[in-house]
């Protein structure tokens, strides 16, 4: 569990980054939108990506050891348990808040809506409140001060900001930021990126604002009256945001198309780089025996070819009655000569003409003698041969029988 926490942490700070200095800044406001919610759910699954290398070196196993567990170590392996279980039951803990937050939240807007005054439009439902409240959006409801309204001191420029919100959605992105909030509350990361989606939900909005033929000097002003100490639901998207500045800025920055397809296409280095430095690695190892077929390869290579040469020239050179042949080598040169085609047969040496390994008989030995178990009190050798019993005429001409002794 703390491996995948700090490899999907590691990918949302690289994501992160990679939005504060190369995107931010910049007019492309859509695809900030999707990236923003993309980099929160690929962050999280890259992790669980396998990533297969196939590798030829073969696996070197060592002995196993037994190691005996001493009291010292004993002691720290529990204080580990205790550790990891209240590690995990302050997660489950906080999850549970932060479950109970999202549900007062959303339940606190529900009640708002069924208590409120509605007007329905074609595009969103406005929602009159009764008490004071900068003007905000949820999902498809837009929220605004009944007596405000009634006495249509709401400027155009707000209602549009609004609607916009509840047009597109907005509500939706924040939704999802929360659940994974709920889950990976103690990730700062999750806050930081929440603050840039909210961010760029207002950009969206000012953007489609200034494309009715606002002028931006006089909705800049409009921003600044709504700009209050007045709170907002957390689940909700309102004019009021806090870096109005940086707002201001981007309604003067112009992305040219071609600066825009640059940096959306820079993303996906960043993509891969993060998928194989942070996704699960398997090893696969391949094995392969001397006497592999070789149906896949039609000759020998040339470095197979000066092997084959001189393991064939030492066993060549050497006396047949006193060289010690080795069973490897044996089936190594049979391998590469399986492989050699009849174009490279002149340039090799003979296959090595072997000699017969020994044959050891027991059975001539065991007609000769018996062995038995020593005495244990004797000082003798471990096993003794027992005296054959001679019967003239049948193996008394043997010479391993020993002449009788002489008559008294």
């Amino acid at each position: 569990m703390l491996l995948y926490v700090l490899k999907s942490t590691s990918c949302l700070v690289f994501f992160y980054l990679f939005y504060r200095f190369f995107l931010e800044k910049e007019s492309m406001h859509l695809f900030k939108r999707i990236y923003l919610i993309s980099t929160l759910f690929v962050s999280f699954l890259i992790p669980f990506i396998t990533i297969t290398i196939y590798s030829d070196v073969v696996d070197v196993y060592t002995p196993l050891s037994i190691k005996y567990m001493t009291n010292n170590e004993s002691g720290y392996s529990f204080l580990s348990n205790v550790l990891t279980i209240s590690m995990w039951v302050i997660y489950f803990v906080g999850v549970f808040l932060f479950c109970v937050r999202f549900v007062k939240n959303l339940m606190s807007i529900v009640l708002s809506i069924k208590k409120s005054q509605k007007i329905k439009t074609s595009s969103h439902t406005n929602v009159l409140l009764e008490d004071e409240a900068v003007p905000h959006t949820f999902l498809w409801y837009v929220f605004f001060n009944k007596s405000e309204y009634d006495n249509n001191n709401i400027p155009n420029e707000v209602l549009i900001h609004e609607k916009s919100h509840a047009i597109e959605m907005h509500s939706v992105d924040i939704l999802i930021v929360e659940i994974f909030q709920i889950f990976f509350w103690f990730n700062p990361l999750i806050y930081m990126v929440k603050n840039c989606i909210k961010l760029n939900h207002e950009f969206l909005a000012d953007q489609r604002v200034l494309s009715n033929g606002i002028g931006s000097y006089e909705y800049q002003k409009i921003i600044l009256r709504f700009s209050t100490n007045k709170n907002q639901p957390i689940l909700a998207n309102s004019i009021k945001h806090a870096n109005i500045k940086k707002r201001f800025t981007i309604m003067k920055t112009k992305t040219s198309r071609s600066k825009m397809w640059l940096k959306c296409l820079l993303a996906l280095p960043l993509l891969a780089i993060l998928t194989f430095s942070f996704g699960t690695t398997e090893k696969v190892v391949q094995r392969k025996s001397f006497m592999t077929s070789s149906f896949d390869q039609n000759e020998a290579t040339k470095a197979q070819v000066d092997e084959y040469n001189k393991l064939a020239r030492y066993y060549n050179e050497r006396d047949k009655g006193s060289v010690i042949v080795r069973r490897t080598d044996v089936e190594r040169l049979q391998y590469l000569y399986s492989l050699i085609s009849e174009s490279q047969l002149n340039e090799v040496e003979t296959f090595p003409d072997f000699p017969a390994p020994p044959i050891f008989d027991s059975s001539e030995i065991s007609k000769v003698f018996e062995f038995e178990d020593c005495d244990s009190d004797s000082g003798s050798s471990l096993l003794s041969p027992n005296p054959s019993k001679v019967i003239k005429g049948h193996n008394s001409n043997s010479r391993n029988i020993p002449p009788p002794p002489p008559r008294k």
